[in-house]
């Protein structure tokens, strides 16, 4: 549950529907982050360890719609639900049968993905540099300036020009990849998909009023 709390959110204000490839990555994804208004992917997430071994591999589905709401379904190996809408962050461990709600502003810390869903400025939270190029993709790492954050840094990888994986190294030298597919720019989403309810008798812990 604290690494899907370090991702959530994963993320992220997305992509542009043409963009200037030539461009340098950092001018692409700003570009990115202010044309995009919705998105929706499948993803896959692997956590690596210290020592450099996968120890989790968790497939879902995610989507944004700026400013400020995101849902990632979280379907194998455990179902669990991350919904921001309303100010507030809800996370839903179905097998424990609890659910944490934050205030959005609050878990700013916590889930670097809310930085990028169009709440928070990014320049203003993070130092930004390049990365270089792996594959057809290429990198920018995210340096938090708050360094009471609990994680080490963020990585955004664009593949011509679309938002297509993400890396976070949290303070106990763990790695998490996302990688998404399937991607839809700018789709029209049903409102009540950013909705949530907590079920029938689940424990709710609320941090900050």
């Amino acid at each position: 549950m604290k690494n899907i709390k370090l991702i959530v959110a994963v993320l992220l204000a997305l992509l542009l529907q043409s963009v200037a490839y030539a461009e340098e990555p950092i001018a692409q994804l700003k570009n990115f982050l202010a044309a995009s208004k919705s998105f929706s992917a499948d993803f896959e997430q692997k956590v690596i360890n210290e020592q450099g071994n996968p120890v989790q591999t968790s497939y879902g589905q995610f989507y944004l719609q700026r400013p400020g709401k995101f849902r990632w379904n979280y379907a194998k190996p455990f179902q669990q639900e991350i919904v921001a809408t309303n100010g507030k962050v809800s996370f839903y461990d179905v097998d424990l049968e609890q659910v944490t709600v934050k205030k959005l502003d609050e878990s700013v810390g916590s889930t670097p993905a809310l930085l990028l869903s169009g709440q928070v400025s990014l320049e203003d939270n993070f130092n930004m540099e390049q990365q270089g190029t792996e594959g057809d993709m290429q990198w920018i790492k995210l340096l938090p300036k708050n360094q009471e954050t609990s994680f080490k840094y963020v990585t955004i990888g664009l593949e011509k020009g679309k938002l297509a994986g993400m890396e976070l190294m949290d303070n106990f030298g763990q790695l998490t990849r996302i990688y998404f597919s399937k991607i839809l720019i700018n789709p029209p989403l049903k409102p009540t998909l950013f909705d949530f309810t907590p079920p029938k008798g689940v424990d709710v812990f609320s941090e900050g009023k």
